[in-house]
């Protein structure tokens, strides 16, 4: 069993950043399928970023690439999802999800894939 620890997220203006962190708890060696998605009130959950902790393809929807980043810790297992140019589009509901197994995608991550969710992060972007 792995729990999901989600820290981050908040308020901000138009333009400003936001920092979202997910540490998955158990060996720090141990590699993982880790990404985030998020959900608008009234729209489907949608994957935002993800990567395999252990090296590989890094994934962004296109609506938040160049704005977005993923990084990691020396620790296998805590990701960071830094969030430039925020714009009131990006208002969701963040969620945090990992999977023991390597990240693999067909067009974009699908949320069935991934076994061990955080609690959520609210991201609030206003005009």
């Amino acid at each position: 069993q792995v729990q999901v620890v989600e820290s981050g997220g908040g308020s901000v203006q138009a333009g400003g950043s936001l920092t979202l962190s997910c540490a998955a708890s158990g060996s720090s060696d141990r590699s993982y399928c880790m990404g985030w998605f998020r959900q608008a009130p009234g729209k489907e959950r949608e994957a935002v970023a993800a990567t395999y902790t252990g090296g590989g393809s890094v994934y962004y929807a296109d609506s938040v690439k160049g704005r977005f980043t993923i990084s990691q810790d020396s620790a296998k297992n805590t990701l960071h999802l830094q969030m430039n140019s925020l714009k009131p589009e990006d208002t969701a509901m963040y969620y945090c999800a990992i999977d023991g197994d390597p990240c693999w995608w067909v067009g974009s991550p699908d949320p069935r894939h991934f076994a061990y969710w955080g609690q959520g992060a609210q991201v609030s972007v206003s005009s």
